[in-house]
């Protein structure tokens, strides 16, 4: 039996959205263009008895408001929304649908999946024309009502400099789901990363950011569900200010807030994966939760020719209205929530060019974007396109403003072409190395605005790249029809799993060359979590809807995993000790401040300098970069010139030995070889002469330091 409706509200205000408490009682607001009438739904705390129905009598330009005087913190809510329902012609209004608040602080509960759910009679032979009368409370989550006052103490940002970042990507419910020394109750959870255990490892590994896979609350989509599968990414947005619950070890709010400030003590940064450019509703045909029923054609880009149907750029069934101005506020107002509110650094956008479409084209300097530049919060914190969706068009890479990062796939691809041992890359591959100048120095950005990356959450971890020539996807249960077939990987001679000595050795080093090659680019390089282990999903290259052990990160010490986690700890001592590895600017590949050496020099193994007919040149697969460290041409906080080191980096992705031969002049002194990929046991205080060919093995890098003669 419904509620009844009552007039029990006080006029309250239009501003803040959501549910906001006073101390005194709760003021709600929610905007909707086209509506008629909206109720605001109440529940007891067991949130199975919808308690009463509050009519929003108020509206202010567009925004339908009111005021719940002694209401507190706890209390659990919903919307039902009036007005036409007419797909034809974009609206798609419900009342019997109880609807999310956009604004809700606190989403609670799992969705149940059931055909009441969706605004449509499901199996219709209308389909989405048809109206469907049940009550789909008893199956959708609610929302809560927060107190918002935390402890947050002295609490800081770390403010890393964009030159000595170095993301780690990560998801908070696998990261320490097997974690032998996080306490059971905690692991998978907000709680369980601000563990000292996993503090301690971030430490001892040297990462300054950790980029946090979606945490907005997200659902897990309905043919998952029915498969015994789950969304493990959470690239299923419903909720754009509410943290996931399934993280929450306490089920509040605090427990996000203290993993930020416990990270933050650590020096830490934390970034969030947000996904803005579309929601968990899907297309026509998917369910009436939240944004579909309280304004369809004010929230969703809908089709010019027929509103009945969406504009889908991000390949999920539907695409964000930006060029409305409250989503456009809507989006600004939960970035906003998450720096001043919850304390984070940064954001990663998920398939940010479909935010830049203006009407069909990706425009860069769109709304969006001017928005977020001017913005006194927003325009401090770090800022992470994935620059491309599916739409045409929709691949941008090198084309973001200035004051933006982007993930450089283009930097993933050539590493793994060059390592997998193909011709004719040598060029990109240089390019790629010292900062992808031909992406970024056009329109004066930094070599920062290059996020690096081997691999990422979406495809092989790096223990797969070097183990499987093909996805092996059936777990997904489609047939090993979904994820990509172009993954640039080469399993080394065997497909999968094998007892091969020589195969296995060879993979240790192809993992040992991609770490090296990572942290030694300029640029800023993202680990994904566990590849410094060998972490592996057994050739899922899609694991989206593994949320199981296929995707849980293995902390099982074993002695290879114990050997490369080492490697890479020292490969990142190297990188946060020296910034010549870490330069503000690009190479301008001349001498600098009165040094007669330039600041990089190309060499082919002979030992000559490479010219235009070497880079081109098919065969070749190794090649040698002399860095400066006398002409970094930077200056520290005092204004004091940076001088470093010099270092050689000699590369060798043929499967034969190299003769690499040093240019006589090129270095004044001896060496000292530091980085020798082909061994597990690693040089130590190992003289280099320059005066003699070094023999690179077969797939393999070497790293020589200079140490600079301090000036007298």
């Amino acid at each position: 039996m419904a509620a009844t409706v009552i007039d029990a509200l006080w006029p309250g205000k239009p501003y803040p959205r959501g549910a906001t408490w006073d101390g005194m009682g709760v003021n709600f607001a929610l905007f909707s263009e086209s509506a008629e009438r909206v109720e605001l739904c109440l529940f007891d705390a067991s949130g199975r008895n919808e308690i009463a129905r509050l009519a929003l009598r108020e509206q202010t330009d567009q925004v339908f408001h009111g005021y719940l005087p002694q209401a507190r913190p706890g209390l659990l809510y919903g919307y039902r929304v009036y007005g036409p329902y007419r797909p034809q012609d974009g609206h798609r209004f419900n009342g019997n649908k109880l609807l999310l608040d956009p604004y809700a602080r606190n989403i609670v509960g799992a969705i149940r999946w059931h055909d009441a759910l969706f605004g449509y009679r499901v199996g219709s032979a209308q389909a989405d024309l048809s109206f469907d009368r049940r009550d789909s409370a008893p199956y959708l989550p609610r929302c809560k009502v927060i107190e918002t006052a935390f402890t947050w103490g002295d609490d800081r940002p770390p403010n890393v400099p964009w030159h000595e970042t170095v993301i780690y990507e990560l998801h908070v419910g696998g990261f320490t789901r097997l974690h032998p020394d996080v306490p059971p109750a905690l692991r998978g959870t907000y709680a369980g990363l601000a563990c000292a255990p996993v503090i301690d490892h971030f430490k001892r590994l040297g990462v300054t950011t950790v980029e946090l896979m979606p945490v907005h609350s997200f659902l897990d989509d309905r043919h998952l569900v029915e498969r015994g599968l789950r969304n493990h990414w959470g690239y299923n947005t419903i909720g754009y200010f509410a943290p996931e619950h399934r993280y929450s070890a306490s089920g509040k709010i605090g427990e996000f807030k203290t993993m930020v400030r416990t990270l933050h003590e650590a020096g830490i940064e934390v970034i969030l994966d947000v996904v803005y450019n579309h929601t968990a509703e899907g297309n026509e045909l998917g369910p009436t939760l939240a944004f579909r029923g309280i304004d369809n054609a004010s929230y969703y880009r809908l089709a010019q020719d027929s509103p009945r149907h969406y504009q889908d750029f991000t390949g999920c069934g539907n695409t964000l209205n930006m060029q409305h101005p409250r989503v456009l506020q809507l989006l600004m107002d939960s970035l906003r929530y998450w720096v001043t509110e919850m304390h984070v650094d940064g954001f990663r956008f998920d398939l940010a060019s479909a935010l830049a479409r203006e009407l069909h084209a990706v425009d860069r300097l769109s709304a969006f974007f001017d928005i977020l530049r001017q913005d006194p919060v927003l325009s401090r914190v770090k800022l992470i396109a994935e620059p491309w969706d599916l739409g045409s068009g929709g691949y941008q890479v090198g084309n973001f403003p200035v004051g933006w990062a982007e993930w450089n796939d283009k930097y993933r691809d050539t590493m793994r072409a060059y390592w997998k041992g193909e011709g004719g890359v040598i060029g990109e591959f240089a390019q790629r190395l010292t900062g992808s100048s031909d992406l970024y120095n056009r329109s004066s950005r930094k070599p920062y605005a290059s996020i690096n990356f081997i691999a990422a959450h979406d495809g092989f971890p790096l223990a797969d790249v070097v183990s499987y020539n093909d996805k092996h996807n059936e777990a997904n249960g489609e047939e090993n029809r979904d994820g990509h077939s172009h993954n640039l990987s080469w399993n080394c001679g065997v497909e999968g799993p094998t007892d091969d000595p020589g195969v296995l050795a060879l993979r240790a080093r192809q993992q040992r060359n991609f770490i090296t090659t990572l942290l030694l680019s300029q640029g800023v390089p993202m680990l994904l979590a566990g590849d410094e282990m060998g972490r592996t999903q057994r050739g899922n290259n899609n694991a989206y809807c593994q949320d199981n052990d296929i995707s849980w990160l293995d902390w099982t010490a074993s002695d290879d995993r114990r050997s490369l986690l080492a490697f890479t700890q020292r490969v990142m001592a190297l990188r946060a000790a020296h910034p010549v590895f870490r330069r503000r600017d690009f190479f301008q590949g001349r001498p600098l401040h009165g040094s007669t050496v330039r600041d990089i020099v190309w060499l082919q193994p002979h030992g000559t300098e490479m010219g235009e007919q070497e880079w081109g040149q098919d065969h070749a697969r190794a090649l040698a970069v002399f860095l400066s460290g006398d002409a970094l041409n930077e200056v520290d906080g005092r204004g004091r010139a940076v001088r470093d080191d010099s270092f050689l980096v000699m590369f060798n992705a043929d499967a034969n030995e190299v003769r690499f031969v040093v240019p006589a002049g090129l270095v004044p002194l001896a060496g000292e070889l530091l980085i020798d990929t082909s061994t597990d046991a690693q040089p130590a205080d190992t003289p280099f002469d320059p005066t003699q060919p070094y023999v690179l093995a077969a797939r393999s890098l070497a790293l020589v330091r200079f140490k600079r003669t301090p000036a007298p």
